[in-house]
C-alpha cells in the first residue's frame, strides 16, 4: 500500500514540474520583440582628405665609383653638365692588363699555329690523339684568359648608365681610387618620383593610376602627380602602406619636403558610429532579417566623429539597427519603430 502510494506521488509530482516546464517555455516564446531603430543603408558621397609627408626622389640616380682599383688617367665630371647614356666619364690606368692581354694573344697566335700543325699531322696518324687534345686545349686556354682580360680592361671604364645631370665633382684626374671611392653622381631629374605613407585605412582606397597634389614648402601653388605603384605590403610595425607617384608638371629638385595631398570622392555605405559593436577580432553591426536581429561581422574603412564607413559585410538596403541594441540578442524577435536613411533628420 505505501509503495502504491509513493509511485501515484511521483506521478503527480512529474506532471506538475512538466507543465510548469511548458509554461516556462510559452513564456519565452510569448517573449514581445525588440523595439528599435534602423539605418537603410545606401550609397552615400564619401569624401576623404588626407595630408601627409612626402620625399623627392629622381626618377634614376647612381654614385659612380669605379669597379677596380687603381689611378684615374681620364675624368670627365663636369659639375652639373647633362651627359647621354654611354659617355665615358672616368678610366682607370690599365696598362698593366693591356700588357696581360698584348701577352695572352701572342701566345694564343702561337697555340693556333701548333694546334694546326698537330692537327695535320693527325690525319696521317703523325702524332697521337692525346698530344693534340693537349694543344687544343691550349688553344681554349688562351682565348679564355683574353676574355678574361677584357673584362677587366672593361671594369676600368666609367661609363653614364643613363641620360642625365652629373652632381659635383669629388675627386681629381691623376688620383689613386679604390671601389669605395665615390666619384660623382649622376641622376636624371627631368622626371622626379615621390614617396609617401598612408594609413592602412586607405589602402583599399588608393589605387594606380589616381591623381594627388603636391605642395612644397616654396611654394602654395600645387602640383599634379600620378601614383606609379603601391607596396603590396602593410608595413607590420607603423601600419601604414608606402605609395610611389610620378610628378606630372613642374620642377621640384631632388630630396625636397613636400606635402602630398590625397583627395578621394566615391560611394561608400556609412553609418552613424554607434552602430559599431567593438569586439575582440572584428567589428559588428545588427541586421534586421526576416525580422530577426542578425549580428554581421564588417569592415570599416574611413571615419570622422560621427560616421564610419563600412567597406564590407552590409549591402545596400540593409536595416541596421542604431538604435536599442543593448536589449538585442542574436535571432532575437525585432519590431522597427523608425527606419530612416542616413541623410534624414533624427
Amino acid at each position: 500500500m505505501k509503495l502504491t502510494r509513493l509511485i501515484s506521488a511521483m506521478i503527480v509530482l512529474s506532471f506538475f514540474i512538466s507543465c510548469k516546464s511548458k509554461n516556462k517555455v510559452q513564456v519565452v516564446a510569448e517573449k514581445p520583440p525588440v523595439m528599435v531603430e534602423v539605418i537603410v543603408a545606401g550609397a552615400e558621397d564619401v569624401a576623404s582628405n588626407l595630408e601627409v609627408n612626402g620625399s623627392v626622389l629622381s626618377n634614376e640616380m647612381v654614385e659612380l665609383r669605379p669597379e677596380i682599383s687603381g689611378r684615374l688617367v681620364y675624368l670627365n665630371i663636369p659639375d652639373g653638365a647633362s651627359v647621354k647614356a654611354g659617355t665615358i666619364l672616368a678610366k682607370v690606368n690599365d696598362a698593366d692588363l693591356q700588357a696581360q692581354l698584348e701577352q695572352q694573344k701572342i701566345q694564343l697566335d702561337l697555340a693556333i699555329k701548333t694546334e694546326k700543325r698537330l692537327s695535320n699531322l693527325l690525319k696521317v696518324n703523325g702524332v697521337n690523339q692525346a698530344d693534340y687534345d693537349v694543344a687544343l686545349s691550349q688553344v681554349n686556354t688562351y682565348q679564355a684568359n683574353i676574355k678574361v682580360l677584357n673584362a677587366q680592361i672593361d671594369k676600368t671604364v666609367i661609363r653614364a648608365p643613363f641620360n642625365g645631370e652629373l652632381g659635383i665633382r669629388v675627386v681629381s684626374q691623376g688620383a689613386y681610387v679604390t671601389p669605395q671611392t665615390l666619384i660623382g653622381t649622376l641622376q636624371q631629374t627631368d622626371k622626379v618620383k615621390i614617396d609617401f605613407t598612408v594609413p592602412e585605412t586607405y589602402a583599399t582606397i588608393i589605387n594606380k593610376g589616381d591623381k594627388v597634389k603636391i605642395q612644397t614648402n616654396a611654394s602654395a601653388e600645387s602640383m599634379d602627380a600620378i601614383v606609379s605603384a603601391i607596396e603590396p605590403q602593410i608595413n607590420s610595425v607603423t601600419r601604414n602602406i608606402k605609395v610611389r607617384a610620378m610628378l606630372s608638371g613642374g620642377i621640384i629638385h631632388p630630396g625636397s619636403f613636400v606635402k602630398v595631398l590625397l583627395n578621394q570622392n566615391r560611394k561608400g555605405i556609412m553609418v552613424p558610429t554607434n552602430a559599431i559593436i567593438p569586439d575582440a577580432l572584428s567589428n559588428q553591426v545588427v541586421v534586421v532579417r526576416n525580422k530577426k536581429a542578425v549580428f554581421v561581422n564588417v569592415e570599416t574603412g574611413l571615419r570622422n566623429a560621427t560616421l564610419v564607413e563600412l567597406t564590407s559585410g552590409v549591402n545596400p538596403g540593409d536595416s541596421i539597427i542604431v538604435s536599442g541594441m543593448l536589449f538585442v540578442r542574436p535571432n532575437a524577435a525585432i519590431k522597427v519603430s523608425r527606419a530612416r536613411k542616413l541623410k534624414e533628420n533624427n
